[in-house]
């Protein structure tokens, strides 16, 4: 004679009181902002060489040199930055604890290219 045994049923476990029911909106806002501003200050940061175009690249004014320098490690350096508070808006815990953090993280995202963006549009006259 066999016997069948069955396991008893999983306890049913819900969501955990403190669990942010909103916590995608930050990131998914970022995101698509970002898909919008990452190729516009990219496309701008690296266009910016040809200001110096009108004066050469060895008679072009100190100020328009140092800006244009620092667009170009703006660009480097802002696209290491936005991937990493990007990314951290994405994988914070989905708690209430977190949503500060994840907002501030989300928004700081942005950052980098708007900063690329305005040095562009405010490069000196060589």
């Amino acid at each position: 004679m066999s016997r069948t045994h069955f396991a008893p049923p999983l306890p049913a476990v819900p969501h955990p009181p403190d669990r942010d029911r909103l916590a995608w909106v930050a990131p998914t806002v970022a995101t698509v902002l970002l898909a919008f501003l990452l190729p516009v200050a990219f496309l701008l940061g690296a266009m910016s060489v040809m200001a110096t175009d009108s004066c050469g690249p060895d008679d072009c004014s100190q100020k328009l040199t140092t800006a244009l320098d620092m667009v170009l490690w703006s660009l480097p350096v802002g696209g290491i930055l936005t991937f990493c508070a990007w990314f951290t808006s994405w994988v914070l815990p989905w708690r209430t604890r977190w949503s500060a953090l994840r907002a501030s993280a989300a928004a700081l995202s942005l950052l980098p290219p708007l900063f690329t963006v305005m040095l562009v549009f405010n490069l000196p006259q060589g």
